[in-house]
């Protein structure tokens, strides 16, 4: 998929407004369901999501993509999608490279990606989520996958100056049980999980979910499986002309999350920070001017 291309579930929540009750009441099915739900035949999904057959044709039709077949064909693609490697990745953006320099076309890729993940990104939920964040009340955990898991130890660098109680966790499964442990029913999980999503993550968010903790997932436009423990999630767009994706949204989101979270708790942020600031003096951390 090319960067900034609307996946089908964004063309969904953009057409929203547009549909019918019949087909809003199917399109509602396929987003709590999605991408499972357009798996199955027209009649399988009719009958799932309560509405006539002639209604799901009728949709993918007025999606674009000439009918139900269409649709499952895209839905396919964007699955295969989610499981490409590198090498194959260096392969596609290769042959489709333009001639300008290499730091134009990435940093053309870059910005259209923060382009596109500002645009689809709920502010409500964002919202929500900063609050959850900042709630004395609640622990804040954060993990990741192999590459994702240096934006969950950005964040806890930063998020252990704002507020107290904030654990990075490991994605190995020998740290979850003590971690677990310690995790209480509302305690918030921050998940960074993009393709190739990564099983021991899932396994994490699972049993977290489990225990009662509100998940916020940040993922990519083919959405982590995790996606399905979430309340609240964020997909940002990765693909760049590279082998490997982008985390420059991510580290945005990131960045803007604690932004929120800071401005929420100003009050005994401005205290924590205070009482490290005389600590780094006192045990000279920093280089002074001389």
């Amino acid at each position: 998929m090319a960067a900034g291309k609307a996946t089908i579930e964004e063309q969904l929540r953009g057409a929203i407004e547009t549909m019918t009750r019949a087909e809003r009441q199917l399109a509602g099915h396929v987003l709590r369901h999605y991408p499972v739900a357009l798996l199955g035949s027209v009649t399988q999904l009719a009958k799932a999501a309560q509405v006539s057959s002639p209604t799901v044709v009728r949709l993918a039709q007025k999606m674009g993509f000439g009918g139900y077949p269409g649709l499952q064909a895209a839905v396919r693609d964007e699955l295969e999608a989610r499981l490409e490697g590198p090498l194959s990745k260096h392969d596609r953006w290769s042959a489709q490279a333009p001639k300008a320099h290499v730091l134009n076309r990435f940093a053309d890729a870059v910005l259209g990606n923060l382009q596109a993940t500002l645009a689809q990104i709920d502010q409500q939920d964002f919202d929500a989520a900063a609050q959850l964040m900042a709630d004395p009340a609640r622990k804040v955990f954060a993990t990741g996958g192999r590459i994702t898991l240096a934006m969950a130890e950005y964040f806890v660098t930063h998020m252990k100056v704002i507020r107290p109680e904030v654990e990075l966790l490991m994605p190995v499964s020998n740290a979850w049980p003590p971690a677990l442990l310690e995790m209480r029913r509302g305690d918030v999980l921050l998940v960074f999980d993009i393709r190739r999503y990564e099983n021991n993550v899932l396994q994490l968010v699972e049993m977290a979910a489990e225990q009662g903790a509100e998940v916020v997932l940040v993922t990519d436009p083919w959405v982590s499986p995790a996606a399905a423990h979430a309340r609240y999630r964020f997909s940002v767009q990765v693909e760049v002309p590279s082998a490997w994706d982008s985390t420059v949204a991510i580290q945005l989101l990131v960045e803007t999350l604690m932004a929120a979270v800071q401005d929420l708790t100003w009050q005994t942020t401005a205290d924590r920070m205070a009482r490290l600031e005389a600590l780094y003096e006192r045990a000279r951390f920093f280089r002074g001017r001389k």
